[in-house]
């Protein structure tokens, strides 16, 4: 696509403020420009994909099928030009952005804990963390440190590691018989909620105590631990997770452990950068910070 039949950057912000507003006219209130200047906005936005945004019906507007598609990819163009926009800004000034990646529940549940008094130390450390589940590039990404699970190794990085996990059955209190679970297999009357990232845990679970059943794999499937321990604190079923994972709730007695056999993990937690940022100092700062407070998130407090 030739750059004069690109898109502006205007057209696409009148076209997601006026989704908003559904009114050309509140749309130009936000971005401060004419009633007449969004319309025209739109109307060449509308004449370079050849497919209508939006259909008038009895002068109000409604977004077309080909509009809310757009609108989705737009969204994601705009936040990422406000993402690198502010990154830029940050970059050699008084503050810089340290971009941390980490796996979903891992993030929740053991590493925000775990920042609490960091701004202090470091006060001009940015952080900008996000979740990513699948491998990526650190170098073409962007990113200055990735904790993930697996074997400790990554492409051109440095890997520490940093805890093992003990896999371990919990489920709601409501769920169980009154005498309890007797033996393992038991289990599967009580519908095993399953991991995406982990499809073989229930399998390595049951045969690591000499057990085997048809049911290893069955059961609704969850792209999160998170999500796992939520429909299994709800009463949906059991779900095999890390156990500090589930601490959160098993300390509340929102969730029990009806079957004490805990199967160590092959993998483990790591934390990984970039080879050559070994001595940037904000990365080390960091990386430091998370080994000093590795064990246990202590409470800190501004000095």
């Amino acid at each position: 696509m030739s750059h004069r039949h690109l898109p502006s950057l205007t057209a696409m912000q009148c076209f997601e403020a006026s989704v908003r507003h559904m009114s050309f006219t509140r749309a130009a209130d936000e971005l401060n420009l004419t009633q007449s200047a969004v319309s025209k906005q739109v109307a060449q936005l509308e004449a370079v994909l050849e497919h209508p945004l939006f259909r008038r019906v009895r002068k109000r507007l409604q977004v077309t099928p080909e509009g809310s598609l757009y609108l989705t990819e737009v969204r994601k163009i705009l936040a990422q030009v406000e993402m690198s926009t502010r990154y830029m800004q940050s970059y050699g000034g008084q503050s810089v952005v340290l971009n941390v990646t980490t796996l979903p529940t891992f993030g929740a549940r053991w590493l925000i804990p775990r920042l609490n008094g960091f701004r202090f130390r470091h006060p001009r450390v940015y952080l900008n963390i996000a979740n990513r589940s699948e491998p990526f590039d650190l170098e073409e990404e962007r990113v200055d440190v990735a904790f993930f699970f697996g074997h400790g190794a990554w492409p051109r990085a440095e890997c520490i590691k940093l805890l093992e996990e003990e896999m371990v059955p919990v489920c709601s209190p409501a769920v169980l018989p009154v005498d309890g679970i007797q033996e393992p297999l038991e289990l599967t009357k009580l519908v095993l909620l399953q991991s995406s990232t982990r499809p073989e845990a229930w399998h390595d679970w049951f045969e690591a105590q000499d057990c085997y059943t048809e049911y290893s794999y069955h059961g609704p499937c969850f792209d999160t631990f998170y999500m796992a321990l939520r429909a299994a604190r709800a009463g949906c079923g059991v779900a095999l997770a890390p156990r500090f994972l589930a601490e959160e709730e098993l300390q509340a007695g929102q969730l029990t452990i009806p079957w004490t056999f805990g199967l160590t993990s092959r993998d483990a937690y790591y934390l990984a950068y970039p080879e050559h940022k070994g001595e940037d100092t904000k990365v080390q700062g960091f990386i430091d910070w998370i080994l000093e407070h590795r064990e246990a998130p202590g409470d800190v407090v501004a000095p």
